[in-house]
């Protein structure tokens, strides 16, 4: 069973600042014996699953709720970048969020423009880029919390510990 070891571990940072972290953790837990993930509804889930129970959702319930930010996604974009992530090597969610949504819902992008999801230092390409950064996107179920204060804040690690008889 999985048993929380570290809370509010904060962002993945750049692939040399994960890989560091990363090392730390193998030194310290054993490799392959820990797992970050969230707490949700009393158990720990997987970053992987967290994915598809809360960040993902998150998204499918904005675009409901905003059908027009879908509208104007689909007719402006040609691609979609995160530039943040670009910019620090860091970890791309939202992207694959949307492209994925766009694909199950057998929806294409038909624009001509390569669209930011989110910013980079105030910088971004569209007023669609913030509305679907998730700095702003609401966490399904939460609509008090940003999916961007939920995924940072409620980030733990988590160590593998065999069940007692």
């Amino acid at each position: 069973m999985w048993q929380i070891v570290e809370r509010k571990i904060g962002r993945a940072g750049s692939v040399k600042q994960r890989q560091k972290r990363q090392q730390a953790w193998n030194r310290k837990y054993g490799e392959d014996n820990w797992m970050i993930g969230y707490l949700i509804e009393g158990e720990f889930i997987i970053q992987e699953d967290a994915f598809d129970l809360i960040y993902y959702p998150s998204y499918v319930q904005h675009f409901q709720n905003h059908p027009k930010d879908l509208e104007e996604l689909i007719h402006t974009a040609k691609k979609l970048r995160n530039p943040h992530a670009d910019a620090t090597t860091g970890v791309d969610l939202q992207v694959p969020a949307i492209l994925k949504y766009l694909e199950e819902q057998q929806l294409h992008l038909q624009g001509t423009e390569l669209v930011d999801i989110g910013s980079w230092k105030n910088q971004y390409s569209h007023a669609i880029s913030i509305r679907l950064s998730p700095l702003h996107i609401k966490v399904v179920g939460n609509p008090k919390m940003t999916l961007e204060k939920f995924w940072q804040e409620r980030k733990c690690l988590a160590i593998w510990k065999e069940e007692r008889p």
